[in-house]
């Protein structure tokens, strides 16, 4: 009986370890950032994306006042960043406005232009007379996907989708993977504007733009993706490391570098 005790004491420990591998899940060791592994190398780019919410009364007030305003900043060399597109969102949440910005240089950048900003007169003004117009405002410092194509300016007409992904903690680098050959099933027809993921701000949430005639060239676009061998297993593959996402079909500005 004693021996029999020491053997089912002895087995105890081994069981619970076999238990808890079962729900622990291992990670392999990483030795780098997930933004020195994912993001491109060859540049130093930042991106700022500003989401505002405008008091539906004030939207086309709203936006006079930033067509005045936005391109002397993007066109002033005396600023390291230029305005990469603005938009308002059509289908989404209503009366939004959404603005992306690109920072070349990277942090210092932006430092220089908020520093510099802050002694323009003309855009403190514009900043009071904004914010009277607001219900909420939201931004979010971004990197580029290494993978994706670089967002440059673009003709139109064209619509823009920009899909909002939040990830689950600690998947982006499987998000990564997967869509380093995803995005090869999306360049037939040049849709691929740009793909991003946050630094600071809302953090696990990838962003990824998209350029379209129209809507329905959208569904067409969309669905013939799907007749391409091996989408559907990167959409398998990629589905479960997403919480929540969000699609929201934007119309540029008249100033928007993206037409």
């Amino acid at each position: 009986l004693i021996c029999r005790g020491l053997a089912s004491s002895a087995s105890r420990p081994r069981e619970d370890s076999w238990l808890k591998s079962l729900f622990v899940r291992k990670v392999d060791p990483r030795k780098d950032a997930h933004s020195n592994l994912l993001a491109k190398r060859e540049t130093s780019s930042l991106y700022k994306l500003q989401i505002h919410n405008v008091k539906p009364e004030c939207l086309d007030a709203y936006n006079k006042l930033c067509q005045e305003v936005l391109p002397k900043i993007h066109e002033e060399k005396h600023y390291p960043c230029a305005l990469v597109g603005t938009w308002n969102t059509w289908y989404g949440e209503q009366d939004q406005a959404v603005h992306l910005w690109r920072y070349e240089g990277g942090y210092p950048a932006l430092n220089e232009v908020m520093s510099k900003l802050r002694q323009n007169k003309e855009f403190t003004e514009f900043r009071k007379e904004r914010g009277n117009m607001l219900l909420s405002r939201k931004n979010q410092l971004l990197l580029e996907f290494s993978f994706w194509n670089e967002p440059v300016p673009r003709e139109g007409p064209n619509i823009y989708e920009l899909r909002s992904y939040q990830l689950r903690p600690g998947t982006m680098i499987e998000w990564g993977n997967y869509w380093a050959r995803a995005i090869g099933f999306r360049q037939d027809n040049n849709e691929a504007v740009g793909g991003f993921f946050s630094q600071i701000g809302q953090l696990y949430m990838v962003h990824h733009l998209w350029a379209y005639r129209d809507l329905q060239t959208r569904e067409d676009i969309r669905n013939a993706a799907w007749h391409k061998p091996g989408w559907d297993e990167l959409v398998y593959y990629t589905v479960p490391l997403i919480q929540e996402m969000e699609s929201r079909i934007m119309i540029p500005l008249k100033i928007s570098p993206l037409q």
